[in-house]
């Protein structure tokens, strides 16, 4: 048996009762980083079994994986925050154990979400979305943050810190996100609206909003740290969104 299990992206406390529990009676915890899990696992008195399992890890690796799962072990595969399998090596390690045993129990414990937490506070419709992960550091860049400013839905990003504001200019460069929509009666559009998140659920969460322009000059305020989750506002305009910029 194998459970996917979200664990916090930030505060501790977010874990829920049931990860708790399921993580406690796990035969083998598979990791992201072990040493960030680590910390979660003693504030919880959680003493199983950790075992690294990661985007680098070997064939060998994930045999060894599906070997425990052939001898009735039960493991829980988290993430170093949020739910595994959400822009990380999770996906690949489940599609390579359904190869060998298609009918092996795989029970999510469901939990935080970067992404989702972001969208939930941003205001933006959210019936429909596009989720993109991270950017590419060099290749197809560009063709990225293009491809944002065709995208009509809301769309949500990740981002370094290294990387945010570089991202923020190239998203109004190429991703067009400043020029304004025009609605279907012609007249004046208004520019999409961002909203950036940094360090979600942590002491120092903050949140921007407004163009781009008007969040890189809050960022260009503070010092640049921390993880970022971008959202910016769909672009289509229908009856339930006046194309108003907040």
């Amino acid at each position: 048996m194998l459970y996917i299990i979200a664990t916090p992206i930030g505060n501790l406390d977010d874990i829920s009762p049931r990860a708790i529990s399921v993580l406690s009676s796990s035969d083998i915890i598979l990791a992201e980083d072990t040493r960030v899990t680590r910390v979660l696992l003693s504030k919880y008195g959680i003493d199983r079994l950790l075992i690294s399992y990661h985007q680098h890890s070997k064939v060998q690796k994930i045999n060894e994986i599906i070997s425990w799962l052939k001898e009735g072990k039960v493991l829980s595969l988290v993430s170093d925050a949020g739910t595994p399998g959400i822009n990380d090596p999770g996906n690949f390690l489940i599609q390579e154990i359904l190869k060998e045993l298609p009918d092996l129990k795989i029970i999510p414990i469901p939990g935080p979400n970067a992404a989702i937490t972001a969208l939930s506070v941003s205001g933006f419709p959210a019936d429909k979305f596009v989720f993109l992960g991270f950017p590419p550091h060099k290749k197809g860049r560009q063709t990225f943050f293009k491809k944002i400013g065709d995208i009509e839905e809301t769309v949500v990003f990740y981002e370094s810190k290294r990387r945010i504001l570089k991202a923020l200019g190239e998203l109004k460069e190429f991703g067009k996100v400043d020029d304004p929509v025009k609605p279907p009666d012609g007249s004046h559009g208004a520019s999409r609206s961002i909203m950036v998140a940094r360090e979600l659920t942590k002491q120092f969460e903050t949140i921007y909003r407004g163009t781009v322009d008007e969040v890189l000059e809050q960022l260009n305020k503070t010092k640049v740290l921390g993880e970022f989750v971008v959202v910016i506002k769909n672009k289509k305009i229908n009856k339930y969104d006046t194309g108003t910029t907040r």
